[in-house]
């Protein structure tokens, strides 16, 4: 059965989700000039990008919560192509544009392989900390996954945010993330598969950004590897900023989302 997703401020609930059960929340504005999509990574959800919505002041911004995920999970079955035709639905459905999806860590791997397959409804493709071991895979990054998805869910968030943190969530918040891990099991899956779209056959621009924290260098390597393939890929190193940026850094990230719209859409 679905979470119900709740709405945090700045955020509310679409009446027009373009996917029947698709959980989509949106902020409008009066005279946007452009529509920006929010795709969350794996183990979170759309609420996640309310800080940064209230900072994105001159958009429409919509964000949902992925089939498979949260207020989605009764959305079935999950899949990178099932994911992929969500985005593009969303993207069909903007009212205003051009149309900016960013893609925060597995998000960006939606982002881009919508783009890829569907260039016609994505007009800049923005994403941050996007892991892309088809071009240049972290050392020790794609460990073993089992097939146990509370356990593997569990280990995915004292891995990403920490131990101490889940130690403090809540016993119906810890059963909400581990329903999550189906849905995440099949994101690590792809990461660990064929290569799931040519990114040389990307025709919306690209923008790359990442933090100065732990594994600043590994995204240093891999954005200078990307840029064999995209040559025209423009890439942010944000000050200060770790992986959850767009939690704890949406002051940062916004104006990163926003300099890079400004500099491709107008």
């Amino acid at each position: 059965m679905s979470t119900p997703t709740t709405a945090p401020r700045g955020l509310h609930p679409s009446d027009t989700s373009p996917v029947p059960g698709l959980a989509v929340l949106e902020r409008r504005v009066d005279k946007p000039v452009a529509t920006v999509i929010c795709v969350h990574g794996g183990l979170d959800r759309g609420g996640s990008f309310a800080r940064l919505a209230r900072r994105l002041r001159d958009v429409d911004v919509v964000t949902y919560d992925r089939r498979g995920y949260q207020g989605s999970r009764d959305v079935q079955p999950v899949g990178l192509a099932h994911h992929v035709a969500d985005l593009s639905a969303l993207a069909s459905n903007a009212r205003s544009g051009p149309v900016v999806v960013f893609g925060h860590s597995y998000g960006g791997v939606v982002a881009i392989s919508t783009a890829v397959a569907h260039p016609a409804l994505v007009d800049l493709v923005v994403v941050y900390e996007t892991p892309l071991p088809w071009v240049y895979r972290r050392p020790g990054s794609l460990m073993p996954v089992g097939d146990d998805p509370d356990f593997e869910a569990e280990q995915f968030f004292r891995r990403v945010v920490s131990d101490a943190t889940w130690e403090r969530l809540s016993e119906a918040d810890k059963e909400s993330r581990r329903g999550d891990g189906i849905a995440l099991l099949d994101d690590l899956g792809v990461l660990r598969g064929p290569v799931p779209f040519d990114i040389s056959k990307l025709n919306a621009p690209l923008s790359y950004g990442y933090g100065d924290a732990v594994h600043a260098e590994y995204y240093e390597a891999l954005t200078n590897h990307l840029k064999v393939v995209v040559p025209s890929l423009r890439v942010h190193k944000l000050a200060g900023a770790g992986h959850g940026a767009h939690l704890a850094n949406p002051d940062l990230l916004s104006s990163f989302i926003t300099t890079e719209r400004e500099f491709a859409c107008e």
